[in-house]
């Protein structure tokens, strides 16, 4: 079981995501690091277990604001050998070839950045072995051209289901939506997002189906412990 830890950065600063409310998202405040600098909560993070990939939410790029391109090179410095999930608000394969041109970098493709089939396409044709499909969910609500949900022959080998709503907010995550798209994702990698609290909660979406896990307030709560991700590594 492989857990992915998140950084979620808002012009320049890493913040705290709570239910997916990108407007009210405040700068972090946490044990792990003395201030909100993605390096040094980066840094902190990486004192409890030597993760080898970070997933990057670029809020920025994601709300159009603009992409913070140094993010991932300022990061590969500070850890040199990690992977970088990096979901920027892509949805263009010109974006995308930008992106992928830091080797350390590899693309999460939000779906609700796509406006249709065809961009989705377009992009995967750039580097499919370096592509993740998050399948974004508000609610009950899939954000995305909803042929790409039913049709799991769309996806590329890693897939994420993300429930924004359910980010931050102490709920648990989406067992049953997770089990959903794990039993249609055909040996896909399925990765679960959205409301994961502590071990029991990995747990439950290990025997759900999904083979890793994206996880941010749990490891700033120490909820997750150094512990506790020793473990789950192994198993």
């Amino acid at each position: 079981m492989e857990i992915i830890p998140v950084i979620d950065v808002a012009r320049g600063e890493v913040v705290r995501a709570v239910r997916g409310d990108r407007a009210n998202y405040k700068p972090i405040k946490t044990p792990l690091a003395r201030n909100a600098h993605p390096a040094d909560v980066a840094r902190g993070i990486r004192k409890l277990h030597p993760f080898r990939k970070f997933y990057l939410a670029d809020l920025d790029g994601i709300e159009g604001r603009g992409r913070n391109k140094h993010l991932v090179p300022e990061l590969g410095q500070v850890m040199p050998g990690v992977e970088f999930w990096i979901d920027a608000g892509t949805g263009s394969r010109g974006a995308a070839r930008s992106l992928l041109a830091t080797p350390s970098a590899t693309l999460v493709i939000g779906s609700e950045a796509l406006e249709n089939l065809a961009d989705l396409k377009e992009i995967l044709a750039e580097a499919p072995g370096r592509s993740v499909l998050s399948l974004d969910f508000r609610g009950d609500e899939f954000m995305g051209p909803d042929a790409l949900l039913s049709d799991a022959g769309l996806w590329p080998h890693h897939v994420i289901v993300m429930t924004l709503g359910r980010i931050g907010s102490g709920e648990g995550p989406d067992i049953a939506r997770i089990r959903d798209i794990a039993r249609r994702a055909e040996g896909r990698r399925v990765y679960a997002a959205g409301g994961l609290r502590h071990r029991m909660d990995v747990d439950a979406v290990r025997a759900a189906g999904a083979c890793g896990a994206l996880i941010a307030s749990a490891l700033h709560d120490k909820t997750i412990t150094a512990g506790d991700l020793k473990e789950i590594a192994g198993r």
